[in-house]
């Protein structure tokens, strides 16, 4: 089983095993598990004494932001970046967190970026209660997702003002990444604000009113970026529909020059097929200048045809 521990007393962090972290003594214990495995769930259970509802929880393999109160406690789950690549369908790694007064339980199964800039608060001092603690967990996850939103939308941006027809099949790549990236991180964030909003709102001694304010300040971070997220997806969508509609004039345009090419030749094929027969009796077949002659005709009804088609504009795109 991995993880830390630390004890948390009179604005100094001290790190201790997890195994002395239940009767450890302060103002706040924070577990941090790194793993869901049988060895959690076991220590979840016989060490810690949490219930089972709670330590499945913790544990699921499955989960969504949401936020439910339990007896005298809170439970927790948000999502946030990962520092390892995830599947395009479940792009943000969870982590799940268990908080009544003086003690905080959280469990990832993915590396969770965010988790690094919370012990970083912690050992600064920062971090008091557990209400200091779950808030450090939705400001670190809303802020390190924050610019990622906005380098979707840069890039968004980027593709706009290169939209051109040599260059479709490179902007289509990129509109569709950005659009299943938008997808991705749109699925969490808006029950991730409702999680936030809820949490804020709970009853309990263990939530300062800073604390509140703080958590009220992440889920409208999260809300904005939810925004975002649907205004980039709607524009992605509307760039690929005009990379479509180019492709398609592309493909039209060709599919002209081609009809016209044939349109060319198809007389000229005729001419030249039947004066390639071999059989007698064709009309000027022994005459010496019948060769100039056939070249001639096929030459002015080839002038003549294309002739035709520039004075009909089908040239023009």
């Amino acid at each position: 089983m991995t993880g830390f521990a630390y004890r948390i007393d009179n604005g100094h962090a001290a790190p201790i095993p997890i195994r002395e972290a239940v009767e450890a003594k302060a103002r706040l214990v924070w577990v941090h598990l790194e793993t869901n495995d049988a060895v959690a769930q076991r220590w979840l259970r016989d060490a810690a004494h949490l219930g089972d509802y709670v330590i499945d929880a913790l544990t699921a393999t499955e989960t969504r932001p949401r936020c439910e109160a339990v007896g005298e406690g809170a439970f927790l789950n948000l999502r946030g970046r990962s520092s390892e690549p995830l599947d395009g369908s479940d792009m943000l790694a969870s982590v799940r967190i268990w908080a009544v007064k003086g003690k905080v339980y959280s469990v990832t199964r993915r590396p969770l970026l965010a988790v690094d800039t919370v012990r970083k608060e912690v050992e600064e001092g920062r971090v008091a209660d557990p209400g200091d603690l779950i808030t450090a967990f939705a400001t670190a996850i809303t802020s390190d997702m924050d610019p990622d939103v906005a380098n979707l939308g840069d890039e968004l941006d980027g593709c706009e003002e290169q939209l051109d027809e040599h260059r479709v099949f490179q902007l289509r790549r990129t509109v569709s990444r950005v659009r299943v990236a938008a997808i991705g991180y749109r699925r969490f964030l808006n029950p991730q604000r409702a999680a936030l909003e809820k949490l804020a709102a709970l009853p309990g001694d263990w939530l300062a009113d800073d604390d509140r304010l703080h958590l009220s300040a992440a889920a409208d971070r999260a809300a904005r970026m939810a925004e975002e997220l649907e205004s980039i997806r709607e524009r992605s969508a509307l760039i690929h529909e005009t990379l479509s509609d180019m492709r398609a004039e592309q493909i039209d345009n060709r599919a002209l020059v081609i009809s016209i090419v044939a349109m060319v030749f198809l007389p000229l094929t005729f001419i030249t097929g039947l004066y390639g027969m071999n059989v007698k009796n064709l009309p000027y077949a022994e005459e010496p200048w019948a060769f100039d002659a056939i070249l001639g005709t096929c030459a002015a009804i080839a002038a003549g045809i294309v002739i035709y088609f520039v004075q009909k504009h089908w040239f023009r795109r």
